[in-house]
């Protein structure tokens, strides 16, 4: 058994995706406002999955974390460098501040992970963050892609730790040999598929 739905938050217009696998519900990131859009549906998240910790994708991960009980995994353990909240906090002129949480699996150095009942092959693509990770499920067809590979688009790399090369090379390395039809469900936007972009996407189709 297998259910998709999106919710879309916070002042960078977010994805958080909420996957039902095996009666199992994964909660993939965790935009600002995503706790309270669960509430009514009175379920209980299995597993907050992480794609990288920008502070537009962790806003809710502290209060999904306590109010579910679940497990936090993510590529690094939490990180105020990785947030990102005290650059935008100066860009804006404002105090920002993400509430921290425990990163229980820390996904560094291995190449799966389990969640759902289910084994997910780990890409560790940086460029747009330094703990940018796409999560691989073939029986699926399926890529949690975070703000690596959008429909038409990749991750902005001008962020600290940034690089477009590390983004291009880890995209067509790990993702653009995965079959056609499998899907992507980005960090923001809507859900393209491999084949779409390797075929149409202006940035990786360059010469």
């Amino acid at each position: 058994m297998f259910t998709l739905q999106c919710f879309t938050g916070g002042i960078a217009q977010t994805n958080g995706w909420l996957l039902t696998v095996n009666d199992v519900h994964i909660l993939v990131d965790a935009p600002e406002g995503v706790a309270a859009w669960l509430e009514p549906k009175g379920l209980k998240i299995g597993a907050l999955v992480l794609t990288h910790q920008h502070f537009d994708h962790v806003l809710g991960a502290a209060e999904i974390a306590e109010k579910h009980g679940c497990p936090v995994l993510a590529w690094n353990p939490f990180s105020r460098d990785l947030t990102l909240e005290r650059l935008y906090g100066a860009v804006t002129g404002s105090p920002f501040h993400v509430k921290a949480f425990e990163v229980s699996e820390v996904l560094e150095g291995k190449s799966t992970a389990s969640f759902g009942g289910m084994e997910w092959t780990l890409f560790h693509i940086p460029g747009h963050s330094p703990d940018s990770v796409c999560f691989y499920q073939p029986e699926l067809g399926l890529v949690l892609g975070g703000d690596v590979l959008f429909e038409s688009g990749v991750g902005r790399t001008d962020f600290p730790g940034g690089s477009w090369e590390m983004l291009l090379t880890g995209i067509e390395r790990d993702l653009l040999p995965l079959p056609d039809q499998t899907r992507v469900l980005p960090g923001h936007g809507g859900e393209t598929t491999i084949g779409r972009e390797r075929m149409m996407n202006p940035f990786l189709n360059q010469g």
